[in-house]
């Protein structure tokens, strides 16, 4: 079994490897991936964005612990679900919304209330090692999800930016920087003839070295959705652009 790991808790602060201590406590034999630890912190949508991206990459019965977690020890609950072929643990904040919708069904939630599964002792500003940590891995030895809490119902959370589209028109925004300073956009890749950014016509593409030197250009990006980009360089520093920006994107 495999657990993959995403959060915002970074690497110097020691926090992950006690995550995964934790884990290996409870099951020695499981297998542990990180998907990222530099999510900007608290910020949810990010992590969404993240999960949503990469989770259909890993193997039927992977353990999604994801953990943003701006509410922890606050009445927020502790959760943990089956969707699709996958588990997910983690804050009942959003983080999982994009990937649920993503598979389409209606998952399996439990509400985290069995202490038997957690550490005996619960700091109430550390739920990813002392509470989901543990239950990732009890999931991994094959306990099922009814042992851990009451079935409660999965309520949409995350406020994500939607597309609007009138006619041929869909407009949406910037919502995410990757490291190389690309702008990932709320709209989903898709058959676009042209874009529009800050009253300019860009070029939609499709691959990053098919675009025009020094100018921006749109792409369907590996996020699933379209990026704004500048070949070789860094969009977001040369163009000084900002989450939250408007992007038109023309149909045939």
């Amino acid at each position: 079994m495999l657990v993959a790991l995403l959060t915002d808790f970074g690497t110097g602060d020691g926090f992950v490897g006690a995550v995964k201590g934790v884990i290996l406590s409870v099951n020695p034999e499981v297998r542990i991936v990180d998907i990222s630890h530099e999510v900007e912190p608290f910020n949810i949508l990010e992590g969404a964005l993240i999960l949503k991206a990469h989770y259909r990459y890993f193997p039927e019965g992977t353990v999604f612990l994801a953990v943003v977690d701006p509410g922890v020890g606050s009445e927020r609950r502790p959760l943990a679900l089956r969707c699709g072929v996958h588990f997910f643990v983690g804050p009942d904040n959003g983080i999982f919304d994009l990937a649920v919708e993503d598979i389409g069904e209606d998952p399996e939630a439990v509400l985290i209330e069995n202490e038997k599964f957690t550490l005996p002792r619960v700091n109430n500003t550390f739920h990813g090692r002392d509470i989901f940590a543990p239950v990732a891995a009890y999931i991994t030895r094959g306990v099922p999800l009814k042992e851990f809490g009451r079935s409660v119902s999965y309520e949409r959370r995350l406020k994500f930016p939607r597309v609007t589209a009138e006619g041929k028109k869909v407009v949406g925004e910037i919502v995410y920087f990757d490291r190389f300073g690309n702008g990932i956009t709320s709209i989903p890749c898709g058959d676009y003839s042209y874009g529009v950014f800050r009253g300019e016509k860009i070029k939609v593409v499709p691959y990053f070295q098919a675009g025009e030197k020094g100018k921006l250009s749109l792409t369907c990006g590996s996020f699933g959705f379209m990026e704004l980009f500048v070949p070789m360089e860094n969009a977001k520093e040369r163009f000084r652009l900002r989450k939250g920006e408007e992007v038109v994107v023309w149909r045939p």
